[in-house]
């Protein structure tokens, strides 16, 4: 599976984004999805995940209520819809997916990545 991550750019605090992760290859279903971001400095942390089919998903704390991860079967594609965006939600934000039932939230479990999108949250 091939990841191509794209949808960032600039915007400001209480603004929108929708990132989206369009995978290659066969049996989209089959693989649980992740977000994830990075900011300077910091660790790669989880956002928000979807699992195969698409009946389960997990947040973390910091963006709930605020971002919704979704995925369009016909499209083979995932989406993070990010909303209320503050400034440290400034980050690289990648994609990633594994064969796996349910989203992981540790990024060591995610075999497949996409390259990451800048997402620049000004005040």
């Amino acid at each position: 599976v091939q990841l191509q991550a794209s949808g960032g750019g600039l915007v400001q605090a209480g603004g929108s984004l929708r990132l989206s992760c369009a995978a290659s290859g066969r049996s989209f279903s089959r693989y649980a999805m992740g977000w994830f971001r990075q900011a300077p400095g910091k660790e790669r942390e989880f956002v928000a995940g979807i699992s195969g089919g698409a009946i389960s998903t997990d947040y973390a704390d910091s963006v709930k209520g605020r971002f919704t991860v979704s995925r369009d079967f016909a499209k083979n594609t995932a989406y993070l819809q990010m909303n209320s965006l503050k400034p440290e939600d400034t980050a690289v934000y990648y994609c990633a997916a594994d064969q796996a039932s349910r989203p992981h939230t540790n990024s060591d479990d995610y075999v497949y990545w996409g390259q990451g999108t800048q997402v620049t949250v000004s005040s």
